[in-house]
């Protein structure tokens, strides 16, 4: 799930009440480079932080063989 919301006096507040439970771990991303400072992000840190949010529960339904069969789940079988 995102959130979204500012930083006021160095606490980030989020927009629309959010609750978030005790002791939940975050993940803080900026939405836009602040001001003046460039950040080059490469595609692996991109799909790291993509596949961060996947919940492990997700990751097991994969199947075993996945990399090995790929264009068989991708594209089904023609044989």
């Amino acid at each position: 799930m995102v959130y979204r919301g500012h930083v006021k006096n160095g606490v980030i507040r989020l927009e629309h009440s959010a609750v978030l439970p005790e002791g939940a771990e975050v993940r803080v991303q900026l939405a836009s480079p602040t001001a003046g400072r460039q950040t080059e992000v490469s595609l692996e840190q991109e799909l790291a932080a993509i596949w961060a949010d996947v919940p492990e529960s997700e990751w097991n339904r994969l199947p075993a063989d996945l990399t090995d069969n790929l264009d068989h789940y991708v594209y089904g079988t023609s044989e």
